[in-house]
């Protein structure tokens, strides 16, 4: 191998869109402290996903030169927002490759990429990134990209780009892995070592993500031969995009990606094997998990309580504005005590009690919630005391003690409780609470389930089948069609 200094472009612009809420994600919504970054703030900005696998690994080679290109960071909003504007999209895309214009020539570039981004107008985001990449640096620079498996891709990225690494595990282990994978495999494409060929099959299933869980089979099995495929068969490598059907767009679905070091009809042989063994499976990928009406978790709440079961999660899969307010309403109805509600986004209602200077110990008598869109249901009066209020996270929180021994926490946009340990600083001893409702698909299993932290699991939605339902004939889809899906429909494959 020929061993030339090499210069990489590290670029940035990530975003899980649900197009269907109302708010979509503006320019100001990528503007805060720390983003857009740059430089080496941009190449530190994610140790242990996949930007710090990749940047580890990249600087372990011996003349390879990082170049972190002015990049947007995920917006505040989470994955809270809707489609993202024109403007904000353009803005960014546009510093982007005048960064790499005037910073260049480059070797190769990184792309850490989602893969579910929707953008007002532009049909395949992370594509068209590619795309307008590759006319700056030219067809010799190599250009590779990390996703979520939550991705909506098909072929046309690969068209672009060289190489693509997905996550494979949900919850996401192995995003540091997947970056270390990708400067690895830039690295020896750039040095002649790796001629990556590839092979993309779309597979007609589409499966809401709260489903996914690759802790349990089939997904689980689905992952495996994946893994086999990568250890018989030196250089090949695997990609499974679950797919992400809360965004209305063309290339919505599962898919599969095989690629190979210069090998096409092997990639083309293990595309279709893992293709084939998705679709043979799809009636079991589809009923992998038991989702509950609301009403009937918080009564198998109590219920689990009473026998010792505890602690019991409860997890509305579904709310994607992170104001919904059903769990909430029923955990009142119900009566159930000791329940720590983590969280309800109300905007509103914060700026409000900070423009007071509220304080633990206040009385607290407002409706919270709510309000959004149908989805989020109506908002809910509580009435109690605050027990905290705490800045963390870039965000301003309140803690409401209400009803027998519960307490309600009050953010700003959706929040995803992953870990037992994301309740630090919010004056709050977990220990205390039998309950814990919290808004997250599969996330949450990381530090309450494959840990051992909860003994009893709820997966609850809504009785109407809203924004993210489990019943995804309820959304109001304008560019899928639902009928060349399984389940919707009888497409044939392959």
């Amino acid at each position: 191998m020929t061993q030339k200094p090499i210069r990489i472009a590290v670029l940035h612009f990530a975003h899980e869109t649900v197009t269907f809420l109302k708010n979509d994600t503006t320019l100001d919504d990528f503007v805060y402290a720390g983003s857009p970054a740059k430089g080496e703030a941009l190449l530190a900005h994610d140790a242990k996903s996949y930007m710090g696998g990749f940047v580890k690994v990249a600087r372990e080679y011996d003349g390879v030169e990082l170049v972190g290109i002015e990049s947007p960071l995920w917006p505040r909003t989470g994955t809270g927002s809707g489609w993202i504007t024109t403007e904000a999209y353009e803005t960014f895309l546009g510093k982007m490759i005048a960064g790499l214009k005037a910073k260049g020539p480059f070797d190769g570039v990184y792309l850490s990429l989602h893969g579910a981004m929707g953008v007002r107008g532009v049909a395949r985001p992370e594509a068209d990134i590619a795309r307008r990449v590759r006319e700056v640096v030219g067809r010799k620079a190599f250009i590779v990209g990390t996703f979520d498996p939550h991705g909506n891709e098909d072929a046309e990225f690969l068209r672009e780009a060289d190489m693509a690494f997905t996550v494979k595990y949900f919850p996401h282990y192995d995003s540091h892995l997947q970056g270390q994978r990708a400067a690895r495999m830039l690295v020896r494409s750039i040095r002649g070592d790796y001629r990556p060929s590839t092979v993309t099959v779309k597979v007609p299933i589409i499966s809401p993500t709260v489903l996914q869980w690759t802790g349990a089979s089939p997904w689980m099995d689905l992952v495996q031969r994946a893994l086999v495929w990568e250890a018989r068969e030196p250089d090949v490598y695997v990609n499974v995009f679950f797919g992400f059907p809360f965004a209305d767009v063309p290339d919505v679905g599962m898919t599969i990606q095989a690629m190979t070091n210069g090998n096409p009809a092997l990639a083309r042989k293990v595309a279709d094997d893992m293709a084939a063994w998705a679709w043979r499976r799809r009636e079991a990928l589809l009923k992998s998990a038991t989702v509950h009406r609301i009403a009937e978790g918080v009564k198998l709440a109590k219920e689990a309580v009473a026998r010792g079961a505890t602690p019991v999660v409860l997890a509305d899969h579904s709310d994607r504005s992170g104001y919904a307010t059903w769990t909430l309403k029923e955990v009142i109805a119900q009566d159930l005590s000791d329940v720590l509600i983590a969280t309800v986004a109300d905007a509103q209602a914060i700026d409000a009690l900070a423009a007071k200077g509220v304080k633990a110990g206040d009385p607290f008598d407002m409706e919270v919630g709510g309000r959004v869109d149908e989805s989020a249901g109506p908002p809910v009066r509580v009435q109690g005391k605050v027990v905290g209020v705490t800045e963390a996270h870039g965000m301003f929180w309140v803690g409401v003690g209400f009803g027998r021994g519960n307490v309600l926490l009050l953010s700003r946009y959706l929040t995803q409780v992953m870990e037992p340990s994301d309740f630090e600083g919010f004056a709050v001893d977990l220990a205390r609470f039998k309950v814990i409702a919290i808004k997250s698909r599969v996330h949450f299993r990381r530090g309450f389930d494959d840990s051992g932290f909860a003994k009893t699991i709820l997966l609850v939605e809504p009785d109407q089948p809203y924004l993210g339902t489990v019943r995804l004939d309820g959304l109001p889809y304008q560019h899928v069609d639902l009928k060349k899906f399984y389940p919707y429909g009888t497409p044939q494959f392959p």
